[in-house]
């Protein structure tokens, strides 16, 4: 985000970034031998807090309550001004400090998320937790709480300097929202069901080859094909079918504003496909006990989402990451027992189109008549300017159905939205306590039946010997359809009537394969009795994954490594030979450009490498392609709606077979096709990268980018920024299993030894730019060499660099 800042608020922040150096973590704090410890309040015991030369904390305590106090405390010290930015993202906050933004684009995205209003569910949902979750998270509270009660003007975060503001006490709600952004980024569907909704005048055939759900390609976790389906909606679009091209503008703009959010915090996801995670069984590895790994895949952020830490006190020992405001570990291991977790992406979310009363708009039809809908109140903060901290006041009422809240609407239609993430019977946060502590499948599964964050695939290893698998999570059982397109509110045809119990979602203990694998791709056969979703990711990373797990008869961690950072497409692999096949005898003379393309193409070794000249035009004719294609079937208003990852699925099949139902008008056969594709990517290539072809490489192309919302600000922003480094592997379009910069974390547990476990993120441990963690974790990220991370006893005594004694403050 770009900001404008007068000359006198540019000098001011930069006395202030100077006067930053003064802030000081608690490893720094501790550099030198501490000579007594800091007194915390409200801790009963004296706590130790030792840290690694990442500077990951390793904290020990002497019951939970001092030691999630001492986490919140910790993490505060390090991540401060982030959990700010997430709270007041998902609470719709963020305009009272950043302003309005360019184009209104913040106060819209605050709107978006008081809309939803994340922040009084989450109220009712700390209201109906357990007193222990409920005592747990004010212990984590008090802990961020002390830290900021530590911090004097001159030492808070750089962030707070320059935006001239102190952060309000940290609340065991705001906890609870953070969960949200999750649940934003990991199950909104919504906008796919005005799509489908608009395209349901289109011909069967054509809504089945552009929502493909099916693949040969495809890896289950769980039954079998027992008969093929085509892409449908099994409830029936609401009466009016007709969405024009002004609904098609706003949906559009509305999607770019949630994504433009969520990439801000570091969430973003492309289509709900985030993460790769695998387990095998000691028949398949050297050691003779599992191993698993986990690379979530998440929008890279300066910092990151993720927070390494090692939590130890009476009962538990577990370590891995956390999102910073969250207490516990929610990928890791503990002493018996390691998970990791990928998105399952069910279809959660329905619409409802609700009819209102033109003599009355409050009131809406339902089953038994009229209905008053509630109006909640919002009062959002606009600040001025930058070089104020003064704040506008800017109103906003949000109408609420018995459905859920009017999320979109637009031509006298309004779209009420029902989501699991909005209902506080339906989350809890007892979940994270208690996988922590569970030391064997059973109490795995027990801990799961509490999971209500967004449904994951997670894989399990224990040291018995024993894998498994169980999405976790809460989806709902439709009255009738599958929610596919908007229900018509006005009758009960869309209820939701139960969710699928816990032990009725996919689960899988100690294959006979010895192999699990799930990376978002279609996890359950045509037999799985209950409805997930329709929408899958593209099954190259599984696909992939399970061809290099099975050509390797004893896999050890470094075998783990190269998967991670395998960089094969399979999908740009046979785009590159059935292009070479197609254009055979078709290039002219004059196009030796072409010419020697397609002979690249031929030679190629499908590896999206930072250093080909090959993957940029290929990857700039599979855009290319891509769009004419969709221009041509959808045209130019739906195009801009439209949003299906699998549909690579649709693309192989269109270059292997050619059918002429899907060649644009304007071309004679698909070679002609190719070739404007061709001459699209040659324009595309020398506009982003110059006319100097030798400099056309795929890390040229690709840059990973770890974005700071600050870092654009003149002068100041600076110290956030994170130089672009060329990228290995591709997202998106015919993914690799290292999809580049979207892999958030590295994980690599090892029930052998838990002290060779594997653990890495992308920056570092600090949010704070001046520190020696801000980023020295960069350069493991790229080399796909996650460090080890000590464990036990011995092996954390050996790594620890600094230690911290914090006591009860009398």
């Amino acid at each position: 985000m770009s900001f404008s800042l007068t000359i006198r608020a540019i000098i001011g922040c930069l006395l202030v970034s100077l006067a930053t150096s003064a802030a000081f973590t608690v490893s720094e704090r501790t550099a030198a031998a501490q000579t007594a410890p800091t007194p915390i309040p409200g801790l009963i015991d004296q706590v130790i807090i030792r840290r690694d030369e990442r500077g990951i904390p390793y904290i020990q305590a002497q019951n939970d309550h001092d030691l999630y106090l001492t986490q919140g405390f910790v993490t505060a010290s390090d991540r401060l001004w982030q959990m700010d930015l997430l709270r007041r993202s998902e609470r719709g906050e963020l305009a009272e400090v950043l302003s309005a933004g360019p184009n209104n684009v913040v106060l819209d995205q605050d709107k978006q998320h008081r809309t939803l209003g994340f922040a009084e569910v989450a109220e009712a949902e700390f209201a109906g937790a357990s007193s222990q979750s409920r005592a747990l998270l004010q212990a984590y509270a008090d802990g961020v709480n002390a830290y900021i009660g530590s911090l004097e003007a001159k030492t808070l975060p750089p962030e707070f300097q320059i935006l001239q503001y102190k952060p309000s006490p940290w609340t065991p709600v705001d906890s609870l929202v953070l969960i949200k952004v999750f649940a934003e980024a990991l199950s909104s569907t919504w906008r796919l069901d005005v799509m489908r909704e608009a395209f349901a005048s289109l011909p069967a055939e054509k809504r089945a080859m552009l929502m493909p759900e099916f693949s040969p390609l495809d890896v289950l976790v769980v039954g079998m094909d027992t008969r093929k389906l085509a892409a449908s909606f099994s409830n029936s679009p609401t009466k009016t079918l007709s969405v024009t091209q002004s609904e098609l503008l706003a949906l559009a703009k509305d999607q770019e504003l949630e994504s433009q959010s969520l990439a801000r915090v570091g969430v973003y996801v492309d289509g709900l496909a985030a993460s790769n995670n695998w387990v095998v069984s000691g028949k398949h590895t050297v050691t003779g006990k599992p191993l698993l790994a986990n690379d979530p895949h998440l929008a890279p952020s300066a910092p990151s989402i993720w927070y390494m830490v090692h939590l130890s006190a009476p009962g538990v020992r577990v370590a891995g990451v956390t999102a910073p405001g969250l207490p516990g570990v929610i990928i890791g291991h503990n002493d018996q027992i390691a998970w990791g977790f990928t998105n399952v992406g069910p279809d959660v979310q329905d619409l409802y189109v609700e009819q209102f009363d033109p003599a009355n708009p409050r009131r809406y039809k339902t089953p038994s008549g009229w209905s008053d809908a509630t109006i909640r109140h919002e009062e959002i903060k606009v600040r001025k300017g930058f070089t104020e901290s003064t704040t506008d006041i800017v109103p906003l009422d949000v109408t609420v159905t018995r459905h859920g809240p009017v999320v979109f609407e637009k031509d006298g239609k309004r779209y009420a939205l029902k989501w699991t993430a909005l209902d506080p019977k339906l989350n809890y946060p007892d979940s994270t306590y208690s996988l922590n502590r569970a030391r064997n499948w059973k109490e795995f599964n027990a801990a799961l039946r509490s999971f209500t964050a967004p449904t994951q695939n997670i894989v399990y290893a224990d040291i018995a010997g024993h894998i498994g698998y169980h999405a976790a999570g809460v989806v709902p059982i439709r009255k009738s359809g599958d929610g596919s397109v908007p229900y018509d509110g006005a009758t009960d045809a869309g209820e939701w009537t139960n969710y699928i119990p816990s032990d009725k979602l996919p689960t899988v203990f100690d294959p006979p394969s010895g192999i699990i694998v799930t990376a978002n791709q279609r996890i359950v056969g045509t037999d799985y009795p209950y409805f997930l979703t329709h929408v899958w990711a593209q099954p190259y990373r599984a696909h992939r994954i399970l061809d290099l797990l099975s050509q390797t008869p004893k896999l050890s961690a470094a075998d783990f490594r190269r998967i991670q950072g395998d960089i094969y497409s399979i999908g740009n692999v046979l785009f590159a030979q059935q292009i070479a096949k197609i254009m055979r005898g078709e290039v002219k003379p004059e196009e030796a450009r072409l010419a020697s393309t397609l002979a690249a193409f031929e030679k190629w070794d499908g590896r999206m490498d930072a250093d080909s000249h090959v993957a940029p035009i290929l990857a700039q004719m599979r855009i290319a392609f891509r769009s004419r294609v969709l221009n041509a079937v959808l045209g130019d208003d739906l195009v801009k709606i439209y949003a299906w990852s699998n549909f690579d699925i649709t693309i192989d099949h269109l270059i292997t077979e050619q059918p002429k139902e899907w060649l644009p008008k304007q071309f004679s056969s698909y070679a002609d096709l190719l070739r404007a594709c061709f001459d699209d990517a040659v324009k595309a290539l020398s506009k982003s990268l110059g006319s100097d072809e030798s400099k056309w490489t795929w890390g040229e192309m690709a840059k990973v980018r770890f974005s700071h919302p600050l870092a654009n600000a003149p002068l100041v922003g600076l110290q956030f920024t994170i130089a672009p480094v060329p990228q290995n592997g591709v997202g998106g379009l015919a993914p690799t299993p290292n999809v580049g910069a979207a892999v958030s974390m590295r994980l690599i547990a090892d029930p052998s030894d838990w002290d060779k476990t594997q653990h890495g993120i992308t920056l570092g441990e600090s949010g704070l730019p001046t520190t020696a963690h801000w980023s020295d974790q960069l350069a493991d990220w790229r080399a796909v060499t996650p460090r080890e991370f000590p464990f036990t006893e011995p092996a954390i005594a050996k790594a620890t660099k600094t230690t911290t004694f914090l006591a009860p403050k009398k």
